[in-house]
């Protein structure tokens, strides 16, 4: 055996078990977030490469053929494609891209992929990158363009990491290297003809990109974890305010002589409400809607025992079969209600709606209350830390989001969004 071949087959066999840790790794591992499911096939398909590769390097000195080289090298190029396809697919998934942005991007590079993967399959009859003559592998002076998709890719994937803001260094640097690495080696590989050296780079820059960002990403998203316990355990005890149990006891008292029957259903009420406090301390997963309906339900119809006509309150549910973090829309609609509505003398009326769109479901807590003036409010402030928080919550935990809009003496609108496509 050849001194390259011998490094090829070194190379190929380092690489297949390193793959291997990793993709065994992410298998074993539960509850795997999406952009892990793509890194998952995109290693498992580049384990398949290289024992591909390692497989010809043995047999390439018994089977010289052109049709066999021919073969081989159109699979070599086809797999090169659907291996920076997959990585493609899962840089999309991590850098957390807009919902129209990552379509336009996903249909653009399928495209891009058809065209060049029917290029390669035309280059068996035509020649135009590489061919075979008495077994030996030729190359065409057009060669550099069959490995255009790699190229486009490559730049893509540079500027949708480097210019990303929610990117940290350390993983703009994985995601670079990946980019720089495999274009550098392509460049020696035309000094060191036989040399394997694309799949080496392919190597270290796998090495650096699952330390530097998978790694780092599973701690990160454990370090959220515990803010988020933190942050529940904040709004848990922001919603159990002494003044709210004095009031509402206070109301249930006066109800027990005027009206047994209602003060039963208000004790009842009140009794569910802290329950769903208390147990929203230990809750770290996504709840169903209809549990979050539920404590809205109950805190409306505390506060309506004690404002009765002043408070009034329209339901337009439309869809309940969706996933939220617990105690994320029912603190809206407390604001909606103590800073919107009963600021006003004569009250007003809170518009509670639920729908779906293509692509989220979507909560909005319309008010006719006091409302403010955005350009006043600092929800990044400690005084809104109620605010800031299920923004952070509701990001971390299911990618939705939180837009608010209002306008003095006309009322607020909060609306929820939470994505179909969670990671």
């Amino acid at each position: 055996m050849s001194g390259n071949a011998i490094f090829n087959a070194t190379v190929c066999i380092i690489g297949i078990g390193i793959l291997l840790i990793h993709a065994v790794n992410a298998l074993i591992k539960k509850n795997r977030r999406k952009d892990e499911k793509r890194l998952l096939v995109f290693l498992l398909f580049t384990t398949f490469h290289f024992l591909v590769y390692l497989i010809f390097t043995l047999v390439k000195v018994k089977y010289t053929s052109d049709v066999y080289i021919i073969s081989f090298y159109t699979t070599f190029y086809i797999f090169n494609n659907i291996e920076i396809l997959l990585f493609f697919l899962y840089t999309i998934s991590y850098v957390e891209l807009e919902e129209k942005a990552k379509k336009y991007l996903v249909y653009s590079n399928w495209l891009l992929f058809g065209i060049f993967i029917v290029l390669d399959l035309v280059n068996i009859f035509t020649g135009i990158f590489f061919t075979s003559k008495d077994g030996e592998y030729l190359r065409s002076k057009t060669m550099i363009f069959s490995q255009g998709y790699q190229f486009i890719l490559f730049i893509a994937v540079f500027i949708m990491t480097m210019f990303n803001k929610r990117l940290n260094m350390r993983e703009k640097i994985a995601f670079g290297c990946y980019c720089v690495l495999p274009l550098v080696a392509i460049i020696l590989q035309n000094n060191f003809k036989g040399y394997a050296i694309a799949y080496l780079s392919i190597i270290i820059a796998i090495e650096i990109l699952f330390f530097f960002v998978n790694v780092q990403k599973t701690i990160q998203l454990s370090e959220e974890k515990e803010k988020n316990k933190e942050a529940q355990i904040k709004i848990m005890m922001s919603q159990i305010q002494p003044h709210f149990i004095y009031n509402s006891l206070s109301s249930i008292s006066t109800l027990i002589t005027l009206d047994p029957k209602k003060a039963q259903k208000a004790l009842d009420d009140f009794t569910e409400y802290l329950r769903h406090n208390l147990s929203s301390l230990t809750q770290t997963n996504l709840i169903p809607f209809e549990d979050e309906l539920k404590h809205i339900q109950t805190y409306i119809s505390l506060e309506k025992v004690r404002f009765n006509e002043r408070l009034n309150v329209v339901y337009d549910i439309k869809v309940t079969d969706f996933y939220v973090p617990p105690l994320s829309v029912q603190p809206l609609v407390e604001n909606a209600v103590k800073h919107g509505i009963l600021k006003k003398v004569e009250g007003g009326t809170l518009i509670f709606k639920t729908f779906e769109t293509e692509d989220a479901y979507v909560v909005e807590i319309q008010d006719d209350g006091v409302g403010f003036n955005l350009k006043d409010v600092d929800f990044n402030s400690n005084k809104h830390f109620g605010i800031n928080n299920i923004k952070h919550r509701l990001s971390s935990m299911c990618h939705g989001k939180l837009s608010i809009q209002s306008e003095p003496n006309k009322g607020t609108l909060a609306v929820v969004k939470f994505y179909k496509e969670q990671k």
